[in-house]
């Protein structure tokens, strides 16, 4: 892992309800989110989102991207490329997001997680149920992940929501679970708990 580039969590969602949830994880593991990224569709440049992420004081830094359902590349992925291919940027792992359409774009995930907290190698669907389809998920942002280079994309159902089961109330489970198996197979968490330690 390389210590001079900023870690950081991409999550195909930009409606207000991503945007508080990621909040309340980025404070509950000790990181930051980029709340000016939230939009549906995302409306920041690739180049501006990694400006905010360089000026973040704590990592992993968690940023939102959304198309609103446009096909193709929109500006939430242009943006998302931008900021997964930065030099400075080291992507720890994608949250992809699914969608209610089946006509929208789909993402291979290496993993899906659902809304009873089951790990899958289904897909799931917005409310978080498993579908029948092995390694991938629709979505809405996820047209261009297949061409990332990351550790590991999660798939979940729409963030904050999922028939009340992801609710912030009940402390977001399904997005927490999803951030912490991302911490966890990046080795961040080991790293971090080293530094702790060190400290002590």
């Amino acid at each position: 892992m390389d210590e001079t580039r900023r870690k950081v969590i991409l999550v195909t969602d930009g409606d207000e309800y991503a945007q508080k949830t990621l909040e309340y994880i980025a404070k509950e593991v000790g990181g930051r989110c980029i709340s000016k990224s939230q939009g549906n569709p995302t409306t920041l440049s690739g180049k501006e989102i990694v400006k905010y992420i360089l000026d973040t004081p704590h990592d992993p830094v968690f940023v939102m991207f959304d198309d609103s359902g446009l096909l193709g590349e929109g500006m939430g992925e242009h943006a998302l490329m931008y900021v997964a291919n930065h030099p400075k940027i080291e992507v720890l792992g994608v949250i992809a997001v699914a969608s209610k359409t089946h006509q929208s774009e789909w993402t291979k995930v290496d993993i899906s997680i659902d809304r009873d907290l089951n790990l899958t190698k289904y897909g799931v669907d917005k409310s978080g149920i498993t579908e029948y389809d092995i390694g991938r998920i629709n979505g809405d942002t996820v047209y261009c992940l297949d061409k990332l280079d990351v550790p590991i994309i999660i798939g979940i159902g729409d963030i904050g929501k999922m028939a009340r089961k992801d609710d912030l109330k009940l402390g977001a489970p399904v997005t927490r679970k999803a951030v912490e198996l991302i911490l966890e197979r990046s080795g961040y968490d080991r790293t971090r708990k080293e530094d702790d330690s060190n400290l002590s």
